[in-house]
């Protein structure tokens, strides 16, 4: 499970934006907005889920849940040391070409 804080909050630490996060994970951009405009818990399907839980740790983020040590209790992120900037997973684009054809 994974919050829209949570969400917002492993942005920040990777210094991403919601184009990237969305590369990252192989999905949309509105989808990553749907999700981040959740309150609480993000409810999405369980593949784009997966998707976005795992690009973000192997980006490096850590999600710590309800009722894992840490100092003050409750949710967070943590970014592990030592990892390289992520790289974001590009979908080939259609040319212009194929556009036309699929018209």
């Amino acid at each position: 499970m994974i919050t829209a804080h949570q969400l917002r909050a492993a942005r920040a630490l990777l210094n991403i934006d919601q184009r990237q996060t969305a590369d990252l994970a192989g999905l949309s951009v509105p989808t990553i907005q749907r999700m981040e405009a959740s309150d609480g818990v993000i409810r999405a399907n369980v593949d784009s889920l997966m998707k976005l839980v795992s690009a973000l740790e192997g980006a490096g983020i850590e999600l710590i849940g309800p009722g894992v040590a840490s100092a003050a209790g409750g949710r967070g992120v943590r970014l592990r040391e030592h990892v390289a900037k992520p790289k974001a997973v590009r979908q080939p684009k259609a040319s212009s070409r194929a556009l036309e054809r699929a018209r």
